[in-house]
């Protein structure tokens, strides 16, 4: 028990911390002094651009989509379901909406507008934080997460986790390489939704916890 309070007594620290970086990220941006940190990562990322790359960056964006993430959490519970994983069905879909949400709130905060220079892709809508990559966190971290607990194997794992932070940080690229996001809604997307993502799994915890705890003591 005392391990388990320990272990959230430091994710709800993160969360603080997280919390605490995300709102100097949305400061900067609203005192305009971001542009020294965003300007140089877009001319690095930007300046790669090839005709191939563009259609793999297309291809990880479209991966990271609403549709493809909706279709993907849908199969994802039909599974843990069927697996008879009722808690962790819930888990992911409290993650993955709760992020969505989060998502739109956010943005209709701070109503940034997007990049407006060497953009690929035709979109709409907001910039700050970005959606697509607060998506691909919480969906293939949580993904990760559950499949670790379910699995012993430790290079499944290992090759889990890896494959996970693949498709992250793929997605993520390809955002800024497609000209529709700055830099700082990235990493304003990944502090935003670790922090739902971490408190939804601090509580799943617990509540898996008290569970089995009243399951010990009938």
């Amino acid at each position: 028990m005392r391990e388990l309070s320990l272990r959230l007594v430091s994710v709800w620290i993160i969360c603080i911390l997280f919390t605490g970086f995300f709102a100097y990220i949305a400061r900067s941006i609203h005192q305009h002094t971001i542009s020294s940190f965003d300007e140089p990562i877009i001319d690095i990322i930007q300046g790669t651009q090839t005709s191939g790359l563009t259609s793999i960056m297309k291809t990880f964006t479209t991966i990271g989509s609403t549709t493809t993430v909706a279709l993907l959490a849908v199969l994802t519970i039909a599974v843990l379901l069927w697996k008879k994983h009722k808690a962790q069905a819930v888990l992911f879909a409290v993650a993955l909406g709760g992020t969505g949400v989060l998502n739109q709130v956010l943005k209709f905060i701070f109503r940034r507008e997007r990049p407006d220079f060497d953009r690929l892709i035709d979109i709409g809508g907001y910039s700050f934080p970005s959606g697509h990559t607060m998506m691909a966190f919480s969906l293939y971290t949580i993904l990760a997460y559950i499949i670790w607990r379910n699995l012993r194997n430790v290079w499944a794992r290992t090759g889990i986790t890896i494959l996970a932070i693949f498709m992250i940080v793929m997605i993520a690229v390809s955002r800024i390489y497609l000209g529709v996001h700055f830099p700082s809604d990235i990493i304003g997307g990944i502090l935003a939704s670790s922090v739902w993502l971490f408190a939804s799994i601090a509580l799943y915890q617990r509540l898996q916890h008290r569970k089995s705890g009243k399951l010990q003591t009938k």
